[in-house]
């Protein structure tokens, strides 16, 4: 049973990374990368999903980690909400906001599922078991 010592060993910071790394894929390769506001706004709020979980997680602190996971969830859903307005202006085609939409909603899940998971433990510090973060 390995201990995560670092915010990179968690899945769900791994998974807001690979979410943000097609967030910038889209706004670097589609008409996407001429809109600035749009652009900016959808690459800030997909980073900040991934920036929140570690900045919670480096707070060594069960209640301010929790805290920042849920506005990591808010952020991803900020990301859905403004993948429906990349789709609007025909930056991606539906499968791709069917895909991305859908694995942000699964993201905002296991958010959830892991702050629910926190508020049960009284853990002071950030070594938590890997087999007591599957969600």
């Amino acid at each position: 049973m390995a201990t995560i010592k670092r915010f990179e060993d968690l899945g769900i910071w791994q998974e807001a990374r690979k979410l943000c790394q097609d967030i910038i894929r889209i706004a670097n390769d589609t008409e996407l990368k001429n809109h600035f506001r749009l652009r900016d706004q959808i690459k800030a709020s997909s980073g900040s999903v991934m920036d929140n979980i570690a900045e919670g997680f480096e707070r060594d602190g069960n209640l301010e980690f929790r805290q920042f996971l849920s506005i990591a969830k808010g952020s991803a859903g900020e990301a859905r909400s403004q993948l429906y307005r990349v789709f609007d202006n025909n930056y991606i085609t539906v499968d791709e906001l069917q895909k991305l939409t859908s694995e942000y909603e699964i993201l905002s899940r296991k958010i959830a599922n892991f702050i629910n998971y926190l508020n049960k433990k009284d853990f002071k510090g950030v070594k938590f078991k890997e087999n007591q973060l599957e969600t």
